[in-house]
């Protein structure tokens, strides 16, 4: 008798598992999720927690499901008198608790999602075949709550648009050559695009805006340039295979983030001697850095101040020093994440007329700046990043500063960007449209010249 229980309380024990399967599998294709997640023990409850909104909750009942049945697993293989089965009996009871904790979470927003009391993720608990088949199967029970905003952060970046891409393969020996065909991350078991076809060709002696709204991918964009987050992608500088050439290449590129890494306590010049230590050729001797930080003192106008503490000068004066840091070694490409962030007008001015003398020298400067109407006439190009309808980061222009205010019919560069922002940001949502106009000019353009 009691083996005929036992085999019963087995047999009830996977008809439930499969039922519950069944009927999560209908609730995330409701949810407009892959049905097929419901089969998978552990990763089932962390679609379903995506699904209602409680991501958080379904990383922990994953977190601790899995060693759960790990350490089920391990002690089928350990003798019964074993002293190791009680540690592990122990260990998954402890799990099971846990776990159930975190699944009435997730289920509890889920019955939000669909609309009923959060009673069910009680019953869910007890027996969760009868409210997954409810929800799954039947009509009257739809994800009323899941919310536009919600589906678009689930689905963000996971399907771009399907837009037309002009490709340019066209490598070059001067300037720097873009060819990013997809930037993409692994966002816990959902892949997401960052960036899509981006290919311009930037000359040499060039200052440019990297323009974009929040979230559109300028700092993707630029760790993929620079090497930092390599993307699936061709970059040549000055002919140059960037990532096959990293640890060659990684000295002609300069880079200033937004967040000044500076010590305060030293003076301007010894920082720039550090610097110059650090990023010159090794066998560099101790006249050839002296020249080389006074070169590029001089040429940021910082000589009269380079016995002065980095402390004591002002935010101008700092992203001067941190500028010079990385003029040290004399890089072809030079890129600066917001060098204007918290400056006046004045010194702001002051700085990218700077940069523009520097770019005029033969090097590529590439700049991000959120306030760029008041320094515009200083750039050659400008780059416009946009959101498409996946909100995956494409390119929506590549030009003249006159030629972008003509393209998008805007009088400023703030208006371009709004353009392109999306309604729920403030903006027009226009992006898949300027995306789409802007990529059939350049088909054309070489059309035209082939």
């Amino acid at each position: 008798m009691q083996y005929l229980m036992h085999e019963y309380s087995l047999l009830y024990q996977a008809a439930a598992w499969f039922l519950t399967a069944l009927g999560i599998w209908k609730i995330l294709e409701k949810c407009h999720q892959k049905g097929f997640w419901g089969l998978i023990p552990g990763f089932r409850y962390y679609k379903l927690a995506q699904a209602a909104g409680r991501e958080s909750e379904g990383v922990m009942a994953l977190v601790f499901e899995i060693p759960m049945y790990f350490l089920l697993a391990v002690s089928l293989f350990i003798p019964a008198d074993d002293p190791r089965q009680r540690f592990i009996s122990l260990a998954v009871i402890a799990c099971g608790l846990i776990m159930i904790i975190y699944k009435i979470r997730v289920t509890a927003g889920l019955a939000r999602t669909f609309g009923a009391t959060v009673l069910w993720s009680i019953l869910w608990a007890a027996i969760p075949y009868f409210p997954a088949l409810l929800w799954g199967y039947s009509r009257r029970y739809q994800p009323v709550n899941l919310g536009k905003v919600a589906e678009n952060e689930l689905l963000a970046g996971t399907a771009p648009a399907v837009l037309p891409a002009a490709l340019d393969h066209n490598a070059s020996d001067d300037g720097l050559v873009i060819h990013i065909r997809q930037r993409t991350a692994w966002d816990f078991l959902r892949r997401r695009y960052l960036l899509k076809d981006i290919n311009l060709t930037i000359p040499n002696g060039s200052l440019v805006l990297l323009l974009g709204g929040s979230g559109s991918g300028k700092t993707t964009l630029v760790n993929a340039i620079n090497g930092y987050e390599k993307a699936d992608a061709t970059i040549l500088l000055n002919g140059v295979d960037v990532y096959e050439n990293y640890e060659q290449m990684k000295y002609r590129i300069g880079y200033v983030p937004q967040q000044d890494l500076l010590r305060q306590n030293d003076t301007v010049n010894s920082t720039l001697q550090d610097a110059a230590k650090l990023r010159l050729p090794a066998g560099t001797n101790s006249s050839e850095i002296h020249n080389r930080v006074t070169e590029v003192m001089d040429s940021l106008g910082m000589t009269s101040g380079r016995s002065g503490l980095v402390a004591k000068k002002s935010g101008g004066q700092k992203k001067r020093i941190s500028i010079g840091m990385e003029l040290i070694s004399d890089p072809e490409l030079f890129i600066l994440d917001e060098p204007d962030s918290g400056l006046d007008g004045v010194i702001a001015r002051e700085l990218f007329e700077k940069l523009k003398e520097i770019a005029d020298t033969g090097k590529i400067v590439i700049t991000i700046t959120h306030i760029p109407d008041r320094v515009a006439d200083l750039f050659d190009y400008v780059i416009v990043l946009a959101r498409d309808s996946g909100r995956v980061g494409r390119l929506a222009f590549f030009g003249t500063p006159d030629q972008a205010r003509n393209f998008f019919g805007q009088p400023t560069m703030e208006r371009v960007v709004m353009c392109v922002n999306r309604k729920d940001e403030g903006g027009e949502g226009r992006a898949d449209e300027f995306i789409e106009k802007y990529a059939r000019m350049t088909m054309e353009s070489e059309a035209g010249n082939d």
